[in-house]
């Protein structure tokens, strides 16, 4: 008697675990998304109903490869559709007030620059995303810290980023620089004009300016830590049509194994790097100086058009307001930046709008000009690119080819997906 009266409370006991259970995961994959997609709705949002388990996962992927733009196209500079093709797909049918679905979880579109301001400066409200629980081996450091551990890094990390530390990296760029133009001076030397995808070297460029200017390495160390981070990107994307699950990355899958190995082999060879860390000096030509105050407006110009950080993630870990809109905790953020730069209403038809600089070059004249996404190496990049430019103009005419076809992709950064062939 007392045995089945003892089965029987255990069978009931399971049987209340599993329905527990059950609800727990109908609760997560369907009602708290139902729930929140009437509450978003009520604030004036659109978008898809969410669909169980996917959300708009299947389409996100479906729309992620890039088409080619036609170069004598009037809207040839309008990368959006490229870019960000299912976020813009989704902003011309639900306007600047849409979401989409990364699974269960909605993701708002927040295109107002006033609102991104605004989330850069509560970092401590608007934190990076963490669901995809593979993002540890694609990225770390900095850019994944949040709070205290962040305010930390940045502090340490800030003064080498002063005017007067850049100022010290410039011999070192230039040396880097100057090897890539004396690489093509040579293609060229024996004709009057070369067809050449410059794409490949300004990879190498950068890499080589990191690895000097950071840690005065040889090119070769950097260069496998930029392969590694580039096939890194892609398992990344491969991994976000699952990487929200819990769990997900601990399964032995071959691409878990991949993200896993890379991650490692890019630690061990920084580690590596830094301990062969060296000093060089060289001196920078005064010209080449006085050619970079000129160039500073076409680039602010291209980064407007083609910024590097296409879009960023934010997540609300606790009810909140933005501007005017309520917000509940379990909502994600998409920012825009190529679509807040390519915004007609913001920057009007004016081609030499920063010629009087960052804050007056909006319409509004208020800041609306994200390229790097705040991030604290943005003065080292422009630098960097003021200085290359400089220099290949100091040397080289040049025009596009025939062969070279439009198409911008987003990679870490935008990038050309077919190379940039030039003449």
């Amino acid at each position: 008697m007392e045995i089945t009266s003892t089965a029987a409370l255990f069978s009931g006991l399971g049987t209340i675990a599993i329905a527990w259970m059950l609800m727990r995961v109908v609760n997560w994959v369907w009602l708290k998304s139902k729930k929140l997609e009437k509450f978003l709705r009520q604030q004036g949002f659109s978008g898809n109903s969410y669909r169980l388990f996917h959300g708009d996962m299947k389409e996100i992927t479906k729309q992620a490869s890039t088409k080619a733009i036609n170069i004598s196209d009037s809207q040839v500079h309008n990368i959006v559709p490229c870019v960000l093709p299912f976020n813009h797909h989704i902003n011309t049918i639900y306007g600047k007030k849409s979401f989409i679905w990364n699974g269960p979880i909605p993701n708002l579109t927040i295109a107002d620059p006033k609102m991104i301001r605004e989330i850069f400066f509560k970092n401590e409200i608007f934190q990076k995303h963490k669901t995809n629980s593979l993002v540890k081996w694609f990225v770390s450091g900095m850019v994944a810290y949040e709070g205290e551990q962040w305010f930390k890094v940045r502090k340490i990390a800030s003064p080498a980023f002063h005017q007067h530390k850049l100022k010290d990296m410039f011999p070192s760029i230039y040396w880097s620089c100057n090897e890539m133009i004396s690489k093509w001076k040579i293609l060229v030397s024996n004709r009057n004009h070369l067809e050449l995808d410059v794409w490949p070297d300004i990879q190498t460029l950068t890499a080589d300016i990191i690895s000097r200017t950071a840690f005065g390495s040889s090119y070769e160390d950097g260069m496998k830590i930029f392969e590694l981070i580039k096939q890194q990107t892609k398992n990344w994307t491969d991994s976000m049509q699952f990487g929200f699950l819990p769990g997900w990355r601990f399964l032995p899958t071959a691409l878990n194994r991949r993200m896993k190995s890379n991650y490692n082999e890019t630690r061990a060879l920084i580690k590596g790097i830094i301990h062969k860390k060296k000093k060089r000096q060289f001196n920078l030509e005064k010209q080449v100086i006085m050619m970079i105050y000129w160039v500073t407006k076409i680039l602010q110009e291209a980064l407007r058009l083609y910024s590097p950080a296409s879009i960023l993630t934010r997540t609300i870990y606790k009810e909140t307001k933005l501007g005017e809109i309520n917000l509940p905790p379990r909502i994600l953020l998409s920012l825009p930046l190529v679509m807040v730069h390519h915004d007609h209403e913001n920057w009007g038809d004016d081609a030499d709008r920063f010629s009087e600089g960052v804050s007056k070059a909006s319409k509004n004249n208020e800041v609306s000009f994200f390229p790097f996404g705040g991030c604290i190496g943005q003065n080292f990049a422009l630098m960097e690119a003021k200085l290359a430019l400089a220099m290949i103009l100091q040397n080289f005419s040049f025009e596009l080819s025939p062969a070279y076809v439009h198409a911008p992709t987003r990679g870490v950064t935008v990038q050309p997906q077919y190379g940039a062939q030039l003449i």
